[in-house]
């Protein structure tokens, strides 16, 4: 028999979701739909201004695309990355270990640290890398210098971060997977690649899919790294979306009403390209259980 839960025994959790989910989300639509700035908020209703409003900006709608191909490939690298480490140190034993413990040192650093540590390495003059091309002879370089090697650099630094995080979330996944099955798997003459296939993957698939879901939406959300290292530059080549919404809120006009749409806008493309990866993962955790 199913019994239902009191009403009181619910309330916190009710009260927690409509303060920290329900009201700020009606407060960023009513941002988006009326005439607003940081210091006079909800001045006066004007519709779809905004909207319009953000669309015309030269820099948003770049960036939402710019975005998009930021996140996925960071997402594809991350994660492919994250597998092949944790099937590594897998194999190495049931024990994260030392090494496994050195790889997380990049997720558990503060993002502004990475930035800073990474502008100091790469800068033209003075940096580490023109320290050590000068010392063994060769001319320096500077990867920030054009738009196509910001964005590669940014997506390197990322990859860099934010491995770790499959490694360690795919790393306890492979600990499910039943031994006999491998051992079954080996005497029946199937390779590493075979065994993977048919034997490991069908297990961590829904767990792989999660993550892939979790990187993109870290992805997405790259802000830190922008501020410290690029500035959005050169031109507009490393101006991703999160970076635009601050532009537009916290700088300049403070046309808080535009910022709120532009953010609307992008957590629509965000839920469109994450459904994506959701309904992969619905199948794929209904094709283990059938």
């Amino acid at each position: 028999m199913t019994r239902r839960v009191p009403l009181w025994l619910a309330l916190p959790a009710i009260a927690g979701l409509v303060l920290f989910l329900v009201y700020p989300t009606v407060y960023l639509v009513a941002l988006a739909l009326t005439d607003s700035s940081l210091a006079h908020p909800l001045r006066a209703f004007n519709g779809a201004h905004n909207f319009q409003t953000a669309f015309a900006a030269a820099a948003f709608t770049p960036s939402l695309w710019r975005s998009t191909l930021f996140a996925v490939t960071a997402t594809v690298l991350t994660t492919v990355l994250g597998l092949a480490l944790a099937v590594l140190l897998r194999a190495r034993g049931t024990r994260f270990g030392a090494v496994g413990a050195l790889l997380l040192v990049p997720l558990v650093t503060a993002p502004v640290l990475i930035g800073v540590a990474w502008k100091l390495l790469l800068a033209p003059v003075g940096g580490g890398l023109a320290g050590l091309f000068g010392a063994v002879g060769l001319a320096g370089f500077n990867p920030l210098g054009s738009g196509t090697g910001a964005f590669v650099v940014l997506l390197v630094i990322h990859v860099w971060q934010w491995t770790p995080f499959a490694v360690l979330v795919l790393f306890a996944a492979l600990g499910v997977v039943r031994q006999e099955l491998l051992e079954s798997a080996r005497i029946d003459g199937a390779g590493p690649w075979r065994t993977f296939a048919t034997v490991t993957w069908p297990a961590i698939a829904p767990t792989a899919l999660a993550v892939l879901v979790l990187e993109l939406v870290i992805g997405y959300k790259v802000f830190d790294l922008i501020v410290v290292i690029t500035s959005g530059g050169p031109g507009f080549a490393t101006t991703l979306a999160p970076y635009v919404i601050y532009q537009t809120g916290l700088r300049g006009s403070f046309d808080m009403g535009t910022a709120a749409a532009q953010t609307l806008v992008f957590a629509a493309v965000v839920g469109a390209v994450a459904t994506v990866l959701t309904t992969a993962r619905a199948r794929a955790v209904r094709a283990e259980a059938s």
